[in-house]
């Protein structure tokens, strides 16, 4: 093992995350080679850099000019072209962790890791499956979860996704969280949670929240528990009793056995889908200063020996966007939008309680509603919308329908709805 990476993990050692890491995560470091010397030498070598892999002159990148003219009124070609650092612009990542902590009041003064940037947050949720999932272990999850936790956690890690029931009686079931965690035969457990929660569009009201941090901090009494936190559609919350700060918040110094990661992006929070901009970030009691950047170097070292670097042209149009004039006022124009599209999905909803086909799972955040289809398939039912109306929607494992009504224009809603629960009752009747 690199000397490297045993000096990180003493560190780790020293905070108890150690025993969360993977074989991989164990043998991860950030050398200090081409990006490492090349950053030190952005700092000092004001005379001659020779580090960089970059064809420059007169110290900017050589580029297309049919690439550039697009950009070449606002932006430097350094802007552009450059290699981004490895963690992602320093001027991104620190607003990114200011805007974090404006977000979650709760967070104020409490030690987290700096944000890093990421490839998108499947890259974050990637990045922590090979640092922290090995072969045989158990990532305890919603029974409705993204599905792309199969691929990442099972078919990638090797791990094995043990789920709980979301819901019951209409509401978050941190009691059957807190069972689940207790029902694993190690000492160590992994949880992670999506809020709003995709497939169904649900995040917990205030009472919920402070009843799952409890039931977590229950469970720390017998077991160190490793959290990640998916905030991908973080903000997007359009009811008064619904939390909106991060489960991360209420984590980050909440026990000392409980460790938390947060990843976020710029994706939906900042209308960017295309530029694949997100982060991660850690928080845990026992994690001090230097334990918090050893966790940074091991994921520094993972993002070098996979993508190397994230997407530079998509920081740097994000960095001027944020301290643009209209980045409030557009932001708020895409909330209201939404919000008013969720407002007309619930009132639709309506017509239809009581239906014995199709019922709506609970939901009042985000980009999705979803239906439980009682033991009917919903991939019958998305063909059969699909070849007879031509209308798009999503099966997640064949018992659950999801609208994306994000995506849907509002005088729209009524006759998607309507043609859902008419094509329900031709299949299901």
């Amino acid at each position: 093992m690199n000397v490297l990476a045993k000096e990180l993990n003493d560190e780790l050692k020293r905070s108890g995350m150690y025993s969360f890491l993977s074989e991989r995560g164990k043998r991860m470091y950030f050398p200090k080679g081409i990006v490492a010397q090349s950053a030190e030498a952005g700092e000092k070598a004001k005379r001659v850099n020779a580090t960089v892999g970059t064809a420059t002159r007169l110290g900017q990148p050589f580029y297309l000019s049919d690439i550039y003219k697009y950009f070449e009124n606002d932006f430097k070609p350094s802007e552009i072209f450059n290699y981004a650092p490895g963690g992602g612009d320093k001027s991104l990542r620190a607003i990114w962790k200011e805007e974090m902590v404006r977000k979650n009041p709760s967070l104020e003064g409490k030690l987290t890791s700096g944000c890093i940037v990421t490839g998108g947050l499947t890259h974050t949720i990637s990045i922590a499956a090979t640092l922290f999932a090995d072969e045989g272990d158990e990532i305890f999850c919603p029974d409705l979860f993204w599905d792309n936790y199969d691929l990442i956690f099972s078919d990638l890690a090797g791990a094995r996704l043990v789920t709980f029931p979301f819901f019951k009686d209409g509401g978050l079931n941190s009691q059957g969280i807190k069972d689940a965690l207790l029902s694993s035969e190690k000492n160590e457990v992994r949880l992670i949670l999506n809020f709003p929660n995709n497939p169904t569009g649900y995040t917990p009201s205030k009472k919920e929240m402070r009843d799952l941090v409890d039931a977590l901090k229950l469970v720390a009494k017998q077991k160190k528990i490793l959290v990640i936190v998916d905030d991908a559609y973080f903000g997007l919350f359009y009811e008064e009793e619904t939390e909106k700060e991060s489960l991360f918040s209420y984590l980050a110094d909440a026990d000392e056995n409980i460790f938390v990661i947060k990843g976020d992006a710029a994706t939906k929070e900042d209308m960017v889908w295309g530029f694949r901009i997100g982060f991660i970030t850690y928080a845990g009691k026992a994690l001090d200063e230097k334990a918090l950047d050893a966790l940074e170097k091991k994921t520094l070292g993972a993002i070098r020996c996979t993508v190397s670097n994230c997407d530079r042209p998509g920081q740097s149009l994000l960095l001027r966007a944020k301290k643009g004039a209209n980045y409030e006022k557009d932001k708020e124009e895409l909330f209201s939008v939404i919000k008013e599209r969720y407002e007309e999905v619930k009132r639709v909803l309506k017509k239809y309680e009581g239906n014995d086909l199709l019922t709506p799972y609970p939901f009042n955040s985000g980009y999705f509603m979803a239906f439980d289809t009682h033991g009917n398939s919903a991939e019958d039912l998305r063909r059969f919308l699909l070849d007879k109306y031509q209308i798009g929607a999503i099966n997640i494992f064949d018992r659950t329908f999801r609208l994306a009504y994000c995506s849907v224009e509002k005088e729209n809603i009524e006759s998607l709805i309507d043609c859902v629960y008419k094509a329900a009752e031709e299949l299901w009747k």
